[in-house]
């Protein structure tokens, strides 16, 4: 005799997205806002990693791919990249600065909290984060109190916020679900 265990679907098409992922619900709103596609028609891919240009383009569609104003101010970006308008835009907004994007550059979970406060205008959280791995003094101490106070993350579970790793495609558009589609 087996066991009645209830079967878990996919989601939205995608073989690799599960209705009991954590990310289920974020990946469907990417895709319904035009965030993101999946990376062919049945795989969404969420624990491959994202790129600098990845996120921040995310990021720019999620605010309603406004049409950059400023000059290029990159050496290392040609209009033909899907990135272009994106990494204008994330310059305009001082999300990233220099001549040089770096759009291979892997976005850790610091980078992308800290892409995410900037574009929210940079608020002063109310507190601080008590993570064991975010020294107060750290460049990002503040980003990441900002989305914990926000409910963007609470960290990886055992009292850290694991900012050095590269953030996959499941955990860049829970961030920004959650940080912009509730």
């Amino acid at each position: 005799m087996t066991a009645n265990v209830p079967s878990v679907s996919s989601v939205g098409g995608f073989t690799d997205v599960k209705s009991s992922d954590y990310f289920a619900d974020a990946v469907l709103w990417a895709v319904e806002k035009n965030i993101t596609s999946g990376t062919s028609a049945t795989t969404f891919s969420p624990s491959a990693t994202c790129s600098k240009a990845q996120i921040l383009t995310f990021l720019w569609r999620a605010n309603g791919s406004p049409e950059p104003t400023a000059a290029n101010p990159f050496t290392d970006i040609k209009t033909t990249d899907y990135f272009y308008k994106a990494a204008l835009w994330a310059a305009e907004k001082s999300l990233v600065s220099g001549s040089n994007f770096g759009a291979n550059t892997d976005c850790t979970r610091a980078m992308t909290v800290e892409y995410l406060w900037k574009a929210a205008g940079s608020p002063t959280p109310s507190a601080k984060a008590s993570f064991t791995d975010v020294p107060i003094n750290a460049d990002y101490a503040q980003t990441v109190a900002w989305a914990v106070e926000k409910g963007i993350t609470s960290g990886t579970g055992g009292g850290t916020f694991s900012h050095n790793p590269t953030c996959t495609r499941g955990q860049i558009v829970t961030f920004l679900h959650r940080a912009m589609g509730k």
